[in-house]
């Protein structure tokens, strides 16, 4: 088997306002989309400065909802970015909720974490130092003993 790429697939309850607060709050480029006469959104890709993530209204029909209808999402998207701070903070003013702010973590890397206004939780670091899986190992069992 070969896969080429590994593509994340949002489902929200209003794709317009979604695109606008990913323009807004993380920067991404409106690629195409495909609109239904009614105005639903069945197809949209956006990209992330190079990494294309899609997404679209909910087609409840088919099954697929957003978080917004299932009260939760199960699926945490990592968004590795220049400036944790600069990208929390416009995501921020855009409408997101920071539910972390930014932190320097064991495993070597500044995080935060975001929930968008369509219940999809962003993960948002920078590296901040290069950690062998060994010393990451190490570290991740002092905190698991400290708590």
């Amino acid at each position: 088997m070969a896969v080429h790429e590994v593509i994340a697939y949002l489902c929200v309850d209003s794709a317009v306002d979604a695109i606008a607060f990913y323009e807004s709050a993380f920067g991404a480029r409106e690629k195409m989309k495909l609109v239904e006469p009614g105005g639903r959104i069945g197809h949209a890709e956006l990209d992330f400065d190079g990494t294309t993530v899609m997404l679209a209204d909910e087609f409840p029909e088919l099954g697929i909802k957003s978080p917004s209808s299932i009260g939760a999402s199960p699926v945490t998207i990592h968004l590795h970015v220049d400036d944790t701070d600069t990208v929390v903070d416009s995501a921020a003013k855009a409408g997101g909720t920071v539910e972390m702010p930014p932190t320097d973590m064991f495993y070597g890397e500044r995080m935060a974490v975001v929930r968008d206004p369509f219940g999809h939780r962003w993960n948002i670091g920078h590296t901040i130092e290069e950690v062998t899986a060994d010393e990451m190992q190490r570290r991740y069992n002092e905190v698991m003993e400290e708590s």
